[in-house]
């Protein structure tokens, strides 16, 4: 087993501030794994394991995916600042045009746009530094930071504070350039390293590429979405359905004091026990939201079935659908289905009147439904995670 003891050093710059300088991560310094470790990470393997298992028996899981990369981008987006919600964001991409979006909304469209695009990619091209510049081009257009060098490591010094700091009264300052790129071309080497268990390969890379902070905006969107990418390039999940951003989210503080204390006290064996703790809350959160989808999915096929009969094909098609559009219009129904006008709606109709799809705009034309019961779904997820709580989903909160 191996981690790198010293974690860097603080080096005053010809400007007079002192910058941090990480130590790279290969080649890693053996230390001994104490108890609690040992097991926070065999428990986190476990839940991890059970989740890629229940994930290999949904009827498509694609589908799913789709809804956590959206939920990973709210969660992510909102640690940075962001208020966009999961329904603003489903919303938005019914009707990009709506007023009642808020104005970050395409930050967070974006994200949900650069991890979809970062997944494919990955299956033609390995983890790499030209993957993380791809996704974080695609992060900043068009958006908040479009003007921050999108797509290219920084060619200046950055640093980290409160809004108004400067260099000199910042949190952290990240390693100068020369010192970045050094250190980028490791840490690309590290990714693709087997020597450690995964879970820590990941905590160690998350860390390591926060404090390299190798662009000018959009650091933290990109070194969250890195976790998933190193599990699923690692084959440790077949889907990409964990995602921590929503755990960060709940306890802020703790995430960034605890990537603080591994820069000023070369606590590693703290950021890795926090992590591997989200890594097990997480997927045990995500499991219970799994078998909740199966569970309501087959409910509300039945509950089709019988209103319907033998004439239920389309609105099981639609059912199917939602899974992956969980807002729609009856223009994108009909084109779906590949119906008439008049047909799409009576389907619809029909879904509201099983309780399955609500009407959200109050308005008489350009009308959106929701299939709100599969969203509270996703919502119970960071219910459970804030609370730290682990019963059955359904039993913390009734789903309207």
């Amino acid at each position: 087993m191996g981690f790198i003891v010293l974690s860097g050093r603080y080096v005053k710059q010809s400007g007079g501030y002192s910058a941090f300088i990480p130590e790279t991560l290969l080649p890693l310094s053996p230390i001994p794994m104490d108890a609690e470790l040992t097991k926070l990470l065999s428990d986190a393997d476990r839940a991890l394991g059970r989740l890629d298992g229940v994930a290999s028996i949904l009827p498509n899981p694609d589908l799913f995916v789709t809804m956590y990369v959206r939920q990973e981008a709210v969660f992510s987006s909102q640690i940075e600042g962001t208020q966009s919600t999961l329904e603003d964001i489903l919303q938005f991409e019914v009707d990009p045009k709506t007023n009642n979006a808020p104005k970050d909304v395409r930050e967070v469209v974006n994200h949900v746009i650069s991890m979809n695009y970062g997944l494919d990619r990955l299956k033609e091209l390995p983890l790499c530094l030209r993957l993380i510049r791809e996704m974080h081009e695609i992060l900043l257009k068009g958006a908040r930071g479009e003007n921050r060098s999108p797509g290219e490591f920084r060619k200046q010094q950055n640093w980290v504070g409160e809004k108004g700091s400067t260099i000199f009264t910042a949190a952290f300052v990240p390693p100068p350039v020369p010192d970045m790129l050094r250190l980028l071309d490791d840490l690309e080497h590290f990714l693709h390293d087997t020597t450690l268990p995964v879970l820590l390969h990941c905590g160690l890379a998350h860390a390591q590429f926060e404090t390299i902070h190798p662009f000018m905006d959009g650091n933290g969107r990109v070194g969250r979405a890195l976790i998933a990418f190193i599990l699923c390039e690692r084959e440790v999940l077949q889907r990409p359905l964990l995602y921590l951003s929503h755990y960060f989210k709940a306890h802020r503080a703790e995430y960034y004091d605890r990537l603080m204390a591994v820069r000023n006290e070369s606590n590693w064996d703290g950021w890795l026990k926090f992590f591997l703790k989200g890594v097990f809350i997480v997927s045990q959160s995500a499991t219970d939201t799994a078998r909740a989808i199966l569970q309501m999915r087959e409910d509300h096929r039945q509950s089709i079935i019988a209103l319907a009969g033998n004439t239920s094909a389309m609105e099981l098609r639609l059912l199917e659908f939602l899974f992956e559009q969980p807002m729609v219009s009856i223009r994108m129904v009909e084109k779906h289905l590949g119906c008439v006008y008049r047909t799409a709606g009576k389907v619809i109709d029909n879904l509201v009147s099983l309780g399955i799809l609500r009407e959200i705009t109050g308005q008489q034309r350009n009308r959106i439904y929701a299939y709100k019961p599969y969203i509270d779904i996703f919502d119970l997820l960071e219910y459970r995670i804030n609370a730290g709580e682990n019963n059955n989903l359904m039993e913390t909160k009734a789903i309207e």
